[in-house]
This record gives structure tokens, sequence and C-alpha cells, in this order.
């Protein structure tokens, strides 16, 4: 799906599709103003997800909906990604995946943030210096997270003790994105995947879709 834009940036959004398929991910361009942002989307990292407050990529250190909002209206043009499947378990069912399962997806979230950070750095190179990418998922470039490690609340300041800090990137939900209204308006329709008897992380199949952004002007 294109929409007007300068030659020039429509050029390095094609340079920026090309990459993310040489690392087999979709690419489509999408307004700025059709990423949708919501409040409740942090309430479901909050009370839900057993990855909140363990991440410095995650809630409550992630940007908030309203610091996103105001971000978003500084850029008009974004590419948003798009990662069928997972390369280290292209199938999988409910008895493969541990009670534990961050570390069991790494390939797959290495594979997500990587491509996010690598698309960004080509475009600020390229000269879209503003460009800036949110990822999925909690970070996994480190076997612990700093909040992990740490007893008692940690500042949101604790970042600039992040190990991995050139290429750690909030995910869309962390920063209060509603990833499932944000594809619609590519034409991807997503869906939840059912969990055997609903409990938490067992799913009954192993075809994930992942969406990531990255943001350029």
């Amino acid at each position: 799906m294109w929409f007007d834009m300068g030659e020039g940036l429509k050029a390095e959004i094609e340079k920026l599709t090309r990459c993310a398929e040489g690392r087999g991910a979709a690419a489509a361009p999408i307004r700025a103003s059709e990423v949708v942002v919501a409040d409740w989307v942090r309430f479901k990292c909050r009370y839900g997800c057993k990855g909140y407050g363990k991440h410095l990529s995650c809630p409550p250190y992630a940007p908030t909906p309203d610091e996103t909002r105001k971000m978003l209206s500084g850029y008009e043009t974004g590419l948003l990604l798009r990662f069928d499947g997972d390369p280290a378990h292209p199938d999988l069912g409910p008895g493969d995946i541990p009670d534990d399962f961050h570390a069991f997806f790494r390939d797959l979230i290495v594979w997500v943030n990587g491509t996010v950070h690598a698309l960004e750095k080509v475009a600020f190179f390229d000269g879209y210096y503003k460009a800036f990418g949110f990822g999925a998922y909690p970070c996994i470039f480190c076997e612990t997270c700093i909040p992990e490690e740490t007893e008692g609340p940690v500042d949101a300041a604790a970042k600039r003790f992040c190990r991995h800090a050139d290429v750690m990137r909030p995910s869309m939900e962390a920063a209060g994105m509603d990833v499932f209204a944000t594809a619609r308006s590519v034409g991807w329709l997503l869906s939840t995947i059912p969990c055997e008897n609903m409990a938490y992380g067992k799913i009954v199949h192993g075809k994930i879709t992942s969406v990531a952004l990255v943001l350029i002007e």
C-alpha cells in the first residue's frame, strides 16, 4: 500500500523493504497517523504479562502512551514489518513450550529486533537521521536484564547501565501501540493464537506472526 511521498523517501522505503525481505520479513509503508496508540495496551503489560518490570525495553521503563503519541506526531511515514513463524521452532505444540518461555523464543526475538535495528541504522546513515524503530517482545540480548538482577524498585535511569543500549528498543506494545489495529491499516489481519486449556503461553501451533515498526523521516 503506497501513498503520496517524496521520490527520495519512496526510494528509501523501497531500499528498506528489500533489506527487510533479505532478512525474511515482509514490509509495508504506513502513515504515522495510522499507528494506533491506546492506553489499555499498557494495562495488558501491567496485568497479565510475566515480563512486566523485568526488562528495560518494557513497562514501566518504556515510553508511556502519551509520550508515544507525542513522538509519533513528529513523523509522517513509517515501515511496518511482519515476521511469519519462528525460525528455531517451525512446528511446535503446547507440550514443547516451557513455563519460562521467554528464552525459548530467543531466536525469534533476536530476528525481529535485530531486523528493526538494522533497518533503522540503514535509514539513519542514508540521511534519515530521525529513523527510530519499535520491536516486539521483551528484549533478550542479555541472558538477564538489569531489573531482574536488582532487588527492589528500579528507576528508569538504570537504562544508562544497559549492556546493549545501542540495539535495545521498546516493543510496539510496550510503548502503548495497538499492534492488531495498526496491522489492519496495511491489510494484515492478525488473530490471537489459542492456548491449550487456555494455559498462559501454551500455544497450540507455531504459526506466530510478529510485527514491528520503523519510523522514517
